[in-house]
């Protein structure tokens, strides 16, 4: 039944966590491997967590994705995964080999961190249990710290509700030439909140809503049975983050969201909150360092890549307080949103972030954040609606963190947020109660991959949002992704959306492109595209598309 305690002190101390993390193999000869009933590798390959010498590299063993036990049709024992990463797809030059061991502990997955790789280059690896070979996946490393880099180019993506449309997103993605995708959370649903893909029919035991590990793991199989995520997986590395779907919508630090009643028990909603993240942990190309111990999991941390950027992913779930004035809806008269004691982050998380303004020499300061940073008021009126689970409800944090920027002189911030389905340009102020305060950085919303259904250019609550907040430059509410490109001295941001995603096939065009300058906080529009006009109708592809990578 799994690593006995005999096995475990064989292989010693840390050695044996990584061992049970997949990170390592056992010092002794292989664990057997079972006859095959099916493709092991059918979840797909992933890497993530880039440096300048090494990656995390991921699969997980499951033969039968969706067991209902949630086990993946593995045995019991442990399984020695083979991996290989090569400067070629044929795999002619190997430069490291390695082995780990898949446990049922963690579903069979396996998290192999590999070093000694050259930095700033791309590299191939696959995986082998037995005689079946996994699919090839691409991958690459970040250019060592400081060093003069020319550019970057990166996608960033949030909420896939599986059953809510197809991931045709992830297929044009899969073909961009990017050296990183960031996902900032959502990346499944505890339940399916509706049916949105043609022709789509589910098992029971996938419908419903996930509390349990067996539960959230049969989750992430969904996903990443789904061809376009592998896809896109398998052609870059990935850094990623969670939001409120990865457990309980509106989920607060210790409070719960919205679900079950019996799980909105503190003891019984810990259980729940561990079971997730162990899902998360057991499904994502992370490192030991982000090994969940039970109800906790540490997923704020940093990404160099050279003198060019640093990516800051927060975590803005675990250590906040429960939301203000109910759930996390719109609310008019809500003053303990003002409250200076009222934190998103947390002292520890806040404080790490601020500190990081000022340690890092990168070009480009970009925060991963999960809810919406800058105002969003939704009433065009007198009155200022807004809704409390963003940085709305937070009002301290974020004066805090903009504040900070402004007076260490951070010159080039932008925060990429998801959560919103939708897509949104704005300017961040240092305190937004005040008018004149002025712009220290830039925020970028991304739309959903599939969340929300087909979705629409133009809504009646985004002409609210433009009309009632002068900050907001751009808005739209189709499916799809943001791909960035920058430099030393500009940063562009593409707004990619698909017209439809109830029914696969869909084409794929920018809809918009905005920039920021060196130097200058705030976004401006591309002079070479046109956000102010509207797609030709629905299922119809703005005229020229971009289809292709840039």
């Amino acid at each position: 039944m799994g690593l006995s305690r005999r096995q475990l002190l064989r292989f010693g101390g840390a050695g044996s966590a990584a061992v049970l993390v997949g990170a390592a193999a056992a010092s002794s000869g292989p664990f057997r491997v079972p006859r095959w009933s099916d493709d092991p590798f059918s979840l797909g390959v992933a890497s993530g967590e880039p440096t300048a010498d090494g990656v995390v590299l991921w699969t997980r063993l499951a033969p039968d994705p969706f067991a209902p036990d949630g086990l993946g049709g593995m045995p019991l024992r442990p399984v020695t995964v083979e991996y290989e990463v090569a400067h070629d797809e044929n795999f002619r030059q190997v430069v490291t080999r390695g082995t780990a061991v898949a446990t049922r502990e963690l579903a069979h997955s396996v998290h192999p961190e590999v070093t000694g790789l050259a930095p700033d280059r791309w590299y191939f690896y696959r995986f082998r249990a037995g005689s079946v070979l996994s699919p090839v996946g691409r991958t690459r490393t970040a250019p060592l710290p400081g060093q003069p880099t020319a550019r970057m180019r990166f996608a960033f993506a949030s909420c896939q509700s599986w059953s809510s449309g197809y991931y045709t997103a992830y297929q044009h993605m899969s073909t961009e030439d990017l050296d990183l995708v960031v996902h900032l959370g959502d990346y499944i649903y505890e339940r399916g909140w509706n049916r949105g893909r043609a022709g789509m029919s589910m098992e029971p035991h996938l419908q419903a809503e996930a509390v349990d590990l067996a539960g959230y793991r049969l989750r992430y199989a969904q996903a990443k049975a789904d061809e376009p995520l592998r896809a896109a997986h398998a052609a870059f590395p990935w850094l990623v983050t969670m939001d409120d779907h990865e457990i309980d919508n509106n989920w607060a630090g210790e409070a719960p969201g919205l679900g079950f009643d019996i799980y909105r028990i503190p003891a019984v909603f810990r259980r729940r909150k561990a079971a997730a993240f162990q899902a998360m942990y057991e499904h994502q190309p992370l490192r030991i360092a982000q090994l969940p111990a039970g109800p906790s999991m540490r997923l704020h941390r940093r990404y160099g890549f050279g003198d060019l950027a640093q990516i800051t992913m927060l975590d803005t779930r675990q250590y906040r307080d429960k939301q203000a004035c109910g759930d996390g809806n719109t609310v008019i008269d809500c003053t303990d949103r003002f409250a200076a004691d009222r934190t998103i982050l947390g002292a520890r998380q806040r404080d790490w972030l601020i500190d990081g303004f000022t340690n890092s020499p990168a070009r480009w300061q970009i925060i991963g954040n999960q809810v919406s940073m800058g105002q969003s008021d939704q009433d065009a009126g007198p009155v200022t609606a807004v809704g409390t689970d963003s940085w709305d409800g937070y009002v301290a944090d974020r004066n805090a963190v903009l504040g900070a920027a402004a007076d260490r002189n951070v010159a080039n911030l932008v925060v990429i947020t998801g959560d919103r389905h939708q897509n949104h340009a704005a300017d961040l102020r240092r305190d937004f109660a005040e008018p004149e305060s002025p712009v220290v950085a830039s925020e970028f919303i991304g739309t959903s991959i599939s969340s929300g259904g087909d979705g629409a250019d133009m809504t009646e609550s985004g002409r609210n949002l433009l009309a009632a907040n002068p900050d907001l430059k751009f808005f739209n509410s189709q499916r799809g992704y943001v791909r960035v490109e920058l430099d030393h001295s500009l940063w562009r941001n593409d707004f990619r959306v698909v017209p439809y995603i109830r029914r696969p096939g869909a084409p794929i065009h920018t809809r918009a492109s905005f920039v920021v300058q060196d130097g200058v906080p705030g976004v401006t529009q591309d002079s070479e595209s046109d956000s102010s006009s509207q797609p030709p109708g629905p299922g119809v592809t703005a005229s020229p598309p971009d289809n292709g990578p840039r």
